[in-house]
C-alpha cells in the first residue's frame, strides 16, 4: 500500500483486493534487536500493507515500541501500525503516546483495552484516570488526531465475555467510537472466523474483519498462547503436532502446511486479508506466503 494511502487502511479491501500483514514485538536484547531488522528485511520483499508492533502491559515497552515503527517508517517502505492499550494508563498518559507515535510516523494505531496486569483471566481494573473499555480508546485517538484506527475481534468468546452475541455487539460499538478495521485473535477453525463476521454483520459491523494467523512451530507455546487468548487448540490438530512434537523442523512444516490450509479456506470464503503474527521470525510466514501465491492473487491491488 503506497504510503499515500495510509488514511485509509481498508482500501485494497475496498478494491476487492486482500491486505496482507505481519505482527512484530519489541525486542529486549541487542541480539534480538538484530534479529527483528532481519526478519524486517525479509517480510519487506513481500510489500505488506502494514507491520504492526505490540505494547507491553503497563506500557512496559513503550520506548522499544516506539523506537521499532520509528524504523519502520523511516528506514523501510513498509507503514507501521503502533498498538497501545489502556494497562495502567491515565488518559494525559495516553494522549501523550498517541502524540509519540505520530512524531515517528504513525499514522494507525491498534486500539486495544489490553489484558489485566495478572494476565488473562485476573480482574480487569482501570487506571484511576484511565478508560475502561477499547471503544472509549477509540475514541481518545480520534480526538486527539488524524489516525486510521484498529481494534481486535474474537472468533472465539472472550474469555471476560458473556457469549459470542456480546463480543459482537461489543465490536460494533468499537466501530462506532470510529474504528475502520479490526484483527483476530488467532484461531485454527476457518468456521469460527466466518461465524464471526456473521454476527458482526448482524449488529451492523461492516468493516473489514482480517484473520489472524499464528503458524505453529512450537507445540507447548502454541498451546500456552491459545490459552491465554481464549482460543481453542482442536485435538484434531493437537494430535498431529504432539506425534511429531519431538521433531522441531516436521513440527514447523506441519505448521505451515496445517496455516496454509486455514489461509486457502479464509481467502476462499471471502477473507479479507491475513494478518500473521510472527514471533518476529519469517520463515514459515514466507513459507505459507509462496505456497498461498499471494504475490498473484494480490496483482489487482498494487
Amino acid at each position: 500500500m503506497p504510503r499515500e494511502q495510509l488514511s485509509s487502511l481498508a482500501s485494497p479491501v475496498e478494491r476487492n483486493g486482500r491486505s496482507i500483514s505481519f505482527e512484530l514485538f519489541p525486542p529486549a536484547t541487542e541480539s534480538g534487536e538484530i534479529a527483528l531488522w532481519d526478519t524486517v528485511a525479509e517480510l519487506e520483499s513481500l510489500q505488506p500493507d502494514f507491520v504492526s508492533v505490540t505494547y507491553g502491559a503497563s506500557g512496559s515497552t513503550q520506548d522499544r515500541t516506539i523506537k521499532v515503527v520509528r524504523g519502520l517508517s523511516e528506514q523501510t517502505s513498509i507503514p507501521p501500525v503502533g498498538h497501545l492499550t489502556c494497562v495502567g494508563a491515565s488518559r494525559e498518559a495516553l494522549v501523550d503516546v498517541i502524540k509519540e507515535y505520530a512524531r515517528a510516523g504513525v499514522r494507525t494505531i491498534l486500539a486495544l483495552r489490553g489484558d489485566p496486569p495478572g494476565g488473562p483471566g485476573g480482574k480487569w481494573t482501570p487506571h484511576p484516570d484511565g478508560l475502561n473499555h477499547a471503544d472509549e480508546l477509540v475514541s481518545l485517538i480520534r480526538s486527539v488526531g488524524n489516525f486510521t484506527i484498529g481494534v481486535a475481534a474474537f472468533p472465539e468468546v472472550h474469555p471476560e465475555s458473556a457469549s459470542l452475541d456480546a463480543d459482537a455487539r461489543v465490536l460494533a460499538a468499537k466501530q462506532d467510537a470510529g474504528a475502520s478495521f479490526a484483527i483476530t485473535q488467532l484461531f485454527f477453525r476457518a468456521s469460527d472466523y466466518f461465524r464471526l463476521t456473521e454476527r458482526a454483520a448482524e449488529h451492523g459491523c461492516s468493516m473489514p474483519i482480517i484473520p489472524g494467523i499464528m503458524p505453529v512451530t512450537n507445540v507447548s507455546q502454541i498451546e500456552r498462547f491459545a490459552a491465554m487468548s481464549g482460543s481453542e487448540f482442536p485435538v484434531s490438530i493437537a494430535s498431529r503436532f504432539h506425534a511429531v512434537a519431538d521433531d522441531a523442523d516436521v513440527v514447523r512444516q506441519l505448521g505451515v502446511e496445517i496455516a496454509t490450509e486455514l489461509c486457502e479456506e479464509l481467502l476462499d470464503g471471502g477473507a479479507p486479508g491475513l494478518h500473521f503474527y510472527t514471533l518476529n521470525k519469517s520463515h514459515s510466514t514466507i513459507d505459507i506466503y509462496q505456497r498461498l501465491r499471494l504475490t498473484t492473487l494480490r496483482s489487482d491491488v498494487r
